[in-house]
């Protein structure tokens, strides 16, 4: 039987309810501008009812409010962070690939195209006047025009790198700190809600963290109720929250979390020709390797990665064929032969592999090496190997065993069209240093060659040093160090631009038929061709590349974008706080509080006149 005060009761839950209810849209209308924050409702429910005993049975016995939870889709969340971590990777490929472009673009005054119809018409002004040291010193002039192209363009595309590695490490760190930060969270939530509280600006705060990883890197969320040992069909309340990113790998597993760490490398330690020193090498803390060429991985961090490190699957791969033991000075020496089978491996004027040494991958166990040597005849490469602390030296089991520096990256970056540049300088320089050596100079000797390159230590590499019969013959050349022989600066006599008659005989001092022959070398694919393109088009061809590669990646970006702007108009449409939509709530939830209130003071006047009058 329920008391004479039941109804009291009874309005003052509708009160704390109506209450409770004023208060969430408060809170919904003062956080309307925030970003991540979640609507959020009240859910109430009709209190269990009074048995009275009597005719008509149960006594209602008012509102109870269960929870304040928040609106928040999941399926949106994993919409979102799928499609955010696409539009990371595409922006900022769009944005190194138009500087690429930037870079690779004629400005009619240092362009490629330019200097190389500059050095045309020099050539043209010897014929006009073959026996002036002005016109051929002219000449060469023009020639170092286009070394200090290479030159430039090298130092620029070295400098885009250092700043895509830095950016690696800036991302990598903020992976770290994100960890950090919702591992915390997940801490803090689970305190809360094993009390029975809902923690709902700490999960806005947890996934606003995840809406940033995803950007930078593929996310997977997976989060488990936790439940009574004792009885696993009982829920604690508690939770336990994972994060895995980059195929699968994990990051955040409830309270702990695992940190990226990154490694510059040694000195001279390049995976391509061209690295610039100190690229950093990506692993977990806990020593276990991350692999950043992931396939399933996706985000700002591989689009960084193929812009540093891609060079269209060119990566050195052969099998081990033998492994040698020399003694020199008293020490064992270890070298280890690789047969290739790769046409750009067997043509040391598209080779990308590094001579100064670095790591080498011999069936999954990495070693270490010094330097190599290349037989032609053979298409065999020798490693001089270093004893690496930790793996040794390769022995005889690692025959017939498959060998590679680095992952393949098939992807258009920095080091491809580092590559591209210095394919061209070892091929044109090769054809031109031919004509040249073939000629015969104003003193009748033999010509000189016309390019070569600037040595790192002192010096400049002879014609010797870039014979293939005695060397890596114009591997050594790069755009780098791509560069005029000193002599012929000093010097324009010694340039040859006579040809020989038959036998001793040359050719008078007004003939210059090896500046004929380069004038056709400029324009003729017979004579050199690069990429079914004459010299005169490697410009063009380079251009074409990365004009596609920026063009889709601005395509990819901004359907992405899109789609980002699309997924998330439609997770606010549900977790957002549509302030006409509140307004509604305000006044329904004032005149429910109202009516509560009215309630109790109805029957406070009751009570007033069954106790003071009535004597109850």
């Amino acid at each position: 039987m329920p008391s004479q005060f039941f109804g009291l009761y009874i309005a003052g839950s509708g009160l704390r309810a109506s209450n409770a209810a004023l208060n969430t849209t408060a809170n919904n209308i003062s956080n309307a501008q925030t970003v991540g924050y979640s609507r959020q409702t009240v859910t109430q429910e009709a209190s269990n009812a009074l048995r009275t005993f009597t005719t008509y049975g149960c006594a209602g016995a008012g509102v109870d409010t269960i929870a304040i939870e928040r609106v928040r889709d999941q399926f949106y969340n994993v919409k979102y962070w799928d499609n955010n971590c696409k539009y990371g990777e595409y922006e900022v490929k769009e944005y190194y690939c138009k500087t690429i472009e930037d870079y690779f673009e004629d400005d009619g005054k240092t362009g490629f195209k330019t200097v190389f119809n500059n050095m045309s018409a020099a050539l043209q002004s010897i014929v006009s006047n073959s026996s002036s040291e002005s016109t051929k010193a002219q000449f060469i002039s023009s020639a170092k025009a286009l070394t200090d192209y290479f030159n430039n363009m090298y130092g620029n595309l070295q400098e885009l790198q250092k700043d895509v590695n830095l950016e690696i490490k800036q991302n990598v760190d903020q992976i770290n700190s994100i960890a950090e930060k919702i591992a915390t969270l997940n801490k803090q939530i689970n305190v809360i809600e094993l009390s029975g509280a809902k923690a709902n600006e700490l999960r806005d705060q947890r996934e606003k963290l995840v809406d940033e990883l995803s950007e930078i890197v593929d996310v997977d969320i997976t989060e488990y109720d936790i439940t009574d040992s004792n009885d696993p069909d009982r829920k604690t309340g508690g939770t336990r929250y994972v994060v895995q990113i980059a195929g699968g790998q994990p990051l955040v597993d409830a309270n702990d979390y695992n940190t990226l760490t990154y490694t510059a490398r040694a000195t001279g330690e390049q995976v391509n020709q061209t690295d610039v020193d100190g690229l950093y090498d990506i692993h977990w803390s806990n020593g276990n390797e991350f692999n950043l060429t992931n396939a399933a991985m996706e985000g700002k961090l591989k689009g960084l990665v193929e812009l540093r490190d891609g060079n269209n699957g060119a990566n050195f791969e052969g099998t081990v064929s033998k492994i040698l033991k020399e003694t020199v000075d008293g020490a064992t020496i270890t070298k280890m032969q690789v047969s290739v089978t790769a046409d750009y491996l067997k043509d040391m004027k598209t080779c990308t592999l590094s001579d100064t040494g670095g790591h080498i991958n011999v069936a999954n166990t990495i070693y270490s090496y010094s330097s190599w040597e290349y037989d032609e005849a053979t298409a065999t490469y020798t490693f001089t190997m270093k004893d690496d602390p930790e793996t040794g030296v390769p022995d005889a089991s690692r025959v017939g065993r498959e060998v590679k520096t680095s992952e393949s990256i098939k992807y258009q970056g920095i080091p491809y069209y580092m590559d591209q540049m210095n394919t061209w300088i070892r091929g044109f320089s090769e054809k031109v240093n031919d004509i040249f050596k073939a000629g015969v100079n104003a003193y009748e000797d033999p010509g000189c060659i016309l390019f070569t390159g600037n040595k790192a230590t002192d010096g400049q590499y002879e014609a010797s040093d870039l014979d293939a019969a005695t060397g890596n013959g114009y591997y050594e050349l790069t755009a780098g160090n791509f560069a005029i022989n000193d002599d012929l600066i000093k010097d324009a006599g010694l340039l040859g631009t006579r040809s020989y008659l038959s036998g001793d005989e040359v050719q008078g001092v007004e003939e210059c038929g090896q500046i004929k022959e380069m004038i056709e070398l400029l324009t003729s694919k017979e004579q050199y061709k690069f990429r079914n393109g004459s010299a005169s088009q490697m410009l063009e061809m380079i251009l074409s590349d990365v004009a596609l590669n920026a063009s889709n990646a601005i395509t990819f970006s901004t359907t992405y974008k899109g789609l980002q702007t699309s997924i998330d108009n439609q997770r606010t449409s549900i977790s957002g706080v549509d302030e006409d939509e509140e307004a509604v709530s305000l006044v329904k939830y004032q005149n429910s509080y109202t009516l509560a209130s009215k309630m109790i003071q109805t029957l406070t006047e009751i009570y007033d006149r069954l106790i003071l009058e009535t004597g109850v």
